[in-house]
Protein backbone atom coordinates (compact mmCIF):
# COMPACT_ATOMS: atom_id res chain seq x y z
CA UNK A 1 0.00 0.00 0.00
CA UNK A 2 1.08 3.47 -0.57
CA UNK A 3 1.72 4.41 3.15
CA UNK A 4 4.07 1.85 3.60
CA UNK A 5 5.75 1.90 0.22
CA UNK A 6 6.80 5.32 1.04
CA UNK A 7 7.45 4.17 4.42
CA UNK A 8 5.48 7.28 6.29
CA UNK A 9 4.44 5.44 8.95
CA UNK A 10 8.31 5.01 10.56
CA UNK A 11 7.61 8.41 11.59
CA UNK A 12 5.39 7.32 13.71
CA UNK A 13 7.25 5.12 15.49
CA UNK A 14 9.45 7.35 18.12
CA UNK A 15 6.10 8.94 19.08
CA UNK A 16 4.67 5.54 19.68
CA UNK A 17 7.67 4.26 21.49
CA UNK A 18 7.44 7.15 23.40
CA UNK A 19 3.51 7.35 24.37
CA UNK A 20 3.70 3.33 25.32
CA UNK A 21 5.29 3.95 28.63
CA UNK A 22 3.09 6.25 30.18
CA UNK A 23 0.05 4.43 28.36
CA UNK A 24 1.55 1.53 30.08
CA UNK A 25 2.01 3.09 33.70
CA UNK A 26 -1.73 4.39 33.52
CA UNK A 27 -3.47 1.17 32.74
CA UNK A 28 -0.96 -0.58 35.53
CA UNK A 29 -2.03 2.21 37.50
CA UNK A 30 -5.89 1.41 36.92
CA UNK A 31 -5.51 -2.41 37.86
CA UNK A 32 -3.65 -1.56 41.00
CA UNK A 33 -6.30 0.54 42.07
CA UNK A 34 -8.89 -1.76 41.37
CA UNK A 35 -7.20 -4.80 43.17
CA UNK A 36 -9.85 -7.35 42.35
CA UNK A 37 -12.57 -5.17 44.82
CA UNK A 38 -13.87 -2.69 41.73
CA UNK A 39 -14.36 0.67 43.19
CA UNK A 40 -14.01 0.04 46.52
CA UNK A 41 -10.50 2.22 46.83
CA UNK A 42 -12.25 5.08 44.75
CA UNK A 43 -14.51 5.31 47.26
CA UNK A 44 -12.88 5.21 49.94
CA UNK A 45 -10.70 8.07 48.96
CA UNK A 46 -13.85 10.33 47.71
CA UNK A 47 -15.47 10.10 50.96
CA UNK A 48 -11.65 10.61 52.33
CA UNK A 49 -11.78 14.26 54.37
CA UNK A 50 -7.83 14.20 54.13
CA UNK A 51 -8.06 13.35 50.06
CA UNK A 52 -10.31 16.12 49.45
CA UNK A 53 -8.48 18.79 51.10
CA UNK A 54 -5.83 17.76 49.38
CA UNK A 55 -7.21 18.40 45.78
CA UNK A 56 -8.55 21.56 46.66
CA UNK A 57 -5.19 22.62 48.16
CA UNK A 58 -3.37 21.32 45.15
CA UNK A 59 -5.82 22.62 42.64
CA UNK A 60 -5.40 25.91 44.17
CA UNK A 61 -2.14 26.19 44.84
CA UNK A 62 -1.31 25.18 41.19
CA UNK A 63 -4.16 27.32 39.81
CA UNK A 64 -2.44 30.24 41.47
CA UNK A 65 1.00 29.72 40.56
CA UNK A 66 0.00 29.35 37.24
CA UNK A 67 -2.20 32.33 36.39
CA UNK A 68 0.61 34.35 38.22
CA UNK A 69 3.33 32.58 36.20
CA UNK A 70 1.37 33.63 32.64
CA UNK A 71 0.38 37.38 34.07
CA UNK A 72 3.97 37.83 34.57
CA UNK A 73 5.05 36.24 31.86
CA UNK A 74 2.94 37.78 29.13
CA UNK A 75 3.54 41.71 30.81
CA UNK A 76 7.38 40.75 30.69
CA UNK A 77 7.46 39.73 27.40
CA UNK A 78 4.48 42.93 25.98
CA UNK A 79 6.76 45.67 27.59
CA UNK A 80 10.49 43.80 26.99
CA UNK A 81 10.22 41.57 23.73
CA UNK A 82 12.29 44.25 21.31
CA UNK A 83 14.77 43.78 24.10
CA UNK A 84 14.73 40.08 23.97
CA UNK A 85 15.65 40.00 20.02
CA UNK A 86 19.68 40.49 21.67
CA UNK A 87 20.97 36.86 22.55
CA UNK A 88 22.73 38.30 26.16
CA UNK A 89 19.40 39.66 26.95
CA UNK A 90 17.22 36.01 26.61
CA UNK A 91 19.92 34.11 28.49
CA UNK A 92 19.44 36.64 31.17
CA UNK A 93 15.77 36.20 31.60
CA UNK A 94 15.80 32.19 31.33
CA UNK A 95 18.71 31.65 33.90
CA UNK A 96 16.33 30.39 36.37
CA UNK A 97 15.31 27.24 33.57
CA UNK A 98 18.73 25.86 34.25
CA UNK A 99 18.69 25.10 37.74
CA UNK A 100 16.22 22.08 38.82
CA UNK A 101 12.82 22.93 40.86
CA UNK A 102 14.10 21.66 44.11
CA UNK A 103 17.46 24.63 44.05
CA UNK A 104 14.57 26.99 43.72
CA UNK A 105 12.66 25.38 46.55
CA UNK A 106 16.11 25.56 49.08
CA UNK A 107 16.44 29.68 47.76
CA UNK A 108 13.15 30.24 49.21
CA UNK A 109 13.73 28.53 52.03
CA UNK A 110 17.25 30.58 52.87
CA UNK A 111 15.14 33.86 51.48
CA UNK A 112 11.69 34.11 53.03
CA UNK A 113 11.77 31.42 55.97
CA UNK A 114 11.89 32.71 59.32
CA UNK A 115 15.23 32.52 60.26
CA UNK A 116 15.96 33.16 56.38
CA UNK A 117 17.96 36.23 55.21
CA UNK A 118 15.15 38.48 54.49
CA UNK A 119 13.92 38.15 58.25
CA UNK A 120 17.88 38.79 59.70
CA UNK A 121 17.67 42.02 57.22
CA UNK A 122 14.64 43.34 58.59
CA UNK A 123 15.81 42.44 62.28
CA UNK A 124 19.14 44.12 61.94
CA UNK A 125 17.69 47.03 60.58
CA UNK A 126 15.20 47.47 63.66
CA UNK A 127 12.12 46.63 61.28
CA UNK A 128 11.34 43.68 63.20
CA UNK A 129 11.72 42.79 66.89
CA UNK A 130 12.78 39.70 66.37
CA UNK A 131 13.21 36.82 63.01
CA UNK A 132 10.13 34.86 64.88
CA UNK A 133 7.83 37.69 64.13
CA UNK A 134 8.66 37.67 60.42
CA UNK A 135 5.42 36.37 57.89
CA UNK A 136 5.24 32.57 57.22
CA UNK A 137 6.16 32.25 53.85
CA UNK A 138 7.31 28.50 53.88
CA UNK A 139 5.85 25.50 55.17
CA UNK A 140 2.82 27.50 55.80
CA UNK A 141 -1.07 25.69 54.89
CA UNK A 142 -1.63 28.40 52.18
CA UNK A 143 0.82 27.10 50.21
CA UNK A 144 2.70 30.81 49.76
CA UNK A 145 6.52 29.43 49.64
CA UNK A 146 4.93 26.71 47.09
CA UNK A 147 3.30 29.74 44.97
CA UNK A 148 6.51 31.86 44.99
CA UNK A 149 9.00 28.83 43.83
CA UNK A 150 6.97 27.88 40.82
CA UNK A 151 6.30 31.26 39.98
CA UNK A 152 10.14 32.31 39.82
CA UNK A 153 10.32 29.39 38.13
CA UNK A 154 7.83 29.15 35.36
CA UNK A 155 7.85 32.87 34.42
CA UNK A 156 10.88 31.93 32.35
CA UNK A 157 9.36 29.31 30.51
CA UNK A 158 6.45 31.32 29.37
CA UNK A 159 8.58 34.18 28.55
CA UNK A 160 10.41 31.28 26.31
CA UNK A 161 6.73 30.37 24.84
CA UNK A 162 5.60 33.44 23.98
CA UNK A 163 8.55 35.71 22.82
CA UNK A 164 8.90 33.72 18.96
CA UNK A 165 5.29 34.73 19.08
CA UNK A 166 5.58 38.59 19.70
CA UNK A 167 8.88 38.69 17.65
CA UNK A 168 6.21 37.41 14.54
CA UNK A 169 3.88 40.28 14.74
CA UNK A 170 3.85 42.87 12.37
CA UNK A 171 4.11 46.11 13.44
CA UNK A 172 2.13 47.34 11.08
CA UNK A 173 -0.79 45.55 12.84
CA UNK A 174 -0.36 47.82 15.39
CA UNK A 175 -0.63 51.06 13.50
CA UNK A 176 -3.93 49.92 11.56
CA UNK A 177 -5.20 49.67 15.52
CA UNK A 178 -4.01 53.35 15.74
CA UNK A 179 -5.31 54.55 12.63
CA UNK A 180 -8.52 53.30 13.51
CA UNK A 181 -8.53 55.28 16.79
CA UNK A 182 -8.00 52.15 18.92
CA UNK A 183 -5.80 52.52 22.05
CA UNK A 184 -3.50 49.84 24.11
CA UNK A 185 -6.54 47.44 24.94
CA UNK A 186 -8.01 47.11 21.48
CA UNK A 187 -4.24 46.46 20.38
CA UNK A 188 -3.92 43.96 23.00
CA UNK A 189 -7.39 41.69 21.75
CA UNK A 190 -7.32 42.41 18.42
CA UNK A 191 -3.46 41.98 17.39
CA UNK A 192 -1.94 40.00 20.38
CA UNK A 193 -4.48 38.15 22.16
CA UNK A 194 -5.56 36.38 18.59
CA UNK A 195 -1.95 35.32 18.20
CA UNK A 196 -0.99 34.65 21.71
CA UNK A 197 -4.11 32.53 22.36
CA UNK A 198 -3.01 28.64 21.27
CA UNK A 199 0.35 29.28 23.41
CA UNK A 200 -1.14 30.44 26.59
CA UNK A 201 -3.60 27.93 26.53
CA UNK A 202 -0.53 25.47 26.10
CA UNK A 203 1.51 27.14 28.95
CA UNK A 204 -1.88 27.08 31.08
CA UNK A 205 -1.70 23.19 30.64
CA UNK A 206 2.50 22.43 30.49
CA UNK A 207 2.30 24.95 34.01
CA UNK A 208 -0.76 23.61 35.71
CA UNK A 209 -0.46 20.33 35.19
CA UNK A 210 3.39 20.05 36.03
CA UNK A 211 2.91 22.20 39.19
CA UNK A 212 -0.53 19.87 40.47
CA UNK A 213 1.48 16.87 40.03
CA UNK A 214 4.99 17.51 40.91
CA UNK A 215 6.61 16.09 44.38
CA UNK A 216 9.86 17.77 45.25
CA UNK A 217 9.03 21.37 46.04
CA UNK A 218 5.85 20.49 48.18
CA UNK A 219 7.64 18.13 49.84
CA UNK A 220 10.62 20.52 50.82
CA UNK A 221 8.44 23.42 51.66
CA UNK A 222 4.51 22.46 51.98
CA UNK A 223 2.68 21.76 55.09
CA UNK A 224 1.91 17.83 56.82
CA UNK A 225 -1.71 18.97 56.08
CA UNK A 226 -2.93 20.13 53.91
CA UNK A 227 -0.62 18.63 51.44
CA UNK A 228 -0.09 18.34 47.69
CA UNK A 229 -1.69 15.91 46.02
CA UNK A 230 1.60 14.37 45.23
CA UNK A 231 2.74 14.42 48.26
CA UNK A 232 0.02 12.21 50.07
CA UNK A 233 0.06 9.98 47.29
CA UNK A 234 3.91 9.51 48.17
CA UNK A 235 3.04 8.73 51.79
CA UNK A 236 0.33 6.12 50.59
CA UNK A 237 2.62 4.55 48.38
CA UNK A 238 5.51 4.40 50.35
CA UNK A 239 3.70 3.92 53.88
CA UNK A 240 3.81 1.27 56.61
CA UNK A 241 0.57 -0.13 55.55
CA UNK A 242 0.38 -1.93 52.11
CA UNK A 243 -3.53 -1.38 52.47
CA UNK A 244 -2.75 2.35 51.13
CA UNK A 245 -0.63 1.57 48.10
CA UNK A 246 -3.95 0.92 46.18
CA UNK A 247 -5.42 4.28 47.37
CA UNK A 248 -2.08 5.92 45.90
CA UNK A 249 -2.37 4.38 42.70
CA UNK A 250 -6.64 5.60 42.48
CA UNK A 251 -5.48 9.37 43.59
CA UNK A 252 -3.01 9.18 40.54
CA UNK A 253 -5.76 7.56 38.22
CA UNK A 254 -8.01 10.61 39.40
CA UNK A 255 -5.43 13.39 38.75
CA UNK A 256 -4.28 11.83 35.43
CA UNK A 257 -7.80 11.44 34.20
CA UNK A 258 -9.18 15.63 35.26
CA UNK A 259 -5.41 16.32 33.25
CA UNK A 260 -6.82 14.72 30.32
CA UNK A 261 -10.10 16.21 30.43
CA UNK A 262 -8.91 19.04 30.91
CA UNK A 263 -6.31 19.30 28.32
CA UNK A 264 -9.00 17.89 26.00
CA UNK A 265 -11.13 20.76 26.67
CA UNK A 266 -8.30 22.80 25.66
CA UNK A 267 -7.86 21.28 22.21
CA UNK A 268 -12.06 21.76 21.50
CA UNK A 269 -11.56 25.18 22.27
CA UNK A 270 -8.52 26.04 20.35
CA UNK A 271 -9.83 23.95 17.56
CA UNK A 272 -13.06 25.38 17.20
CA UNK A 273 -12.90 28.29 15.09
CA UNK A 274 -10.90 25.77 12.70
CA UNK A 275 -13.79 23.60 12.47
CA UNK A 276 -15.79 26.78 11.74
CA UNK A 277 -13.51 27.91 9.06
CA UNK A 278 -13.47 24.63 7.74
CA UNK A 279 -17.42 24.43 7.45
CA UNK A 280 -17.38 28.00 5.95
CA UNK A 281 -19.61 29.18 9.20
CA UNK A 282 -19.27 32.52 9.82
CA UNK A 283 -17.98 33.21 13.38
Amino acid sequence: MKLFKNRTFLLFLPATGFLIIPFYGFIYAVIQSLGGEGFTHYHEILNSERFLSSVWFSIRTAGIATILSIILGLGFTKLFHPLLTHTSHRLMVWIPMLFPHFVWGYMIILLLSETGWMAQVFTAAGWLEDTSNFPVWTRDPHGIGIIITYVWKEVPLVILLLFPVYASIRPEYYALVDSLGGNAWHRFTTVDLPNLLPVLVESFLIIFSFTLAAYEVPALIGTTFPEMISVLGYEWFYGGSWDDRPLAFAAMVLISLCLLTLTLVGYFILSRPRWRAMRGDRP
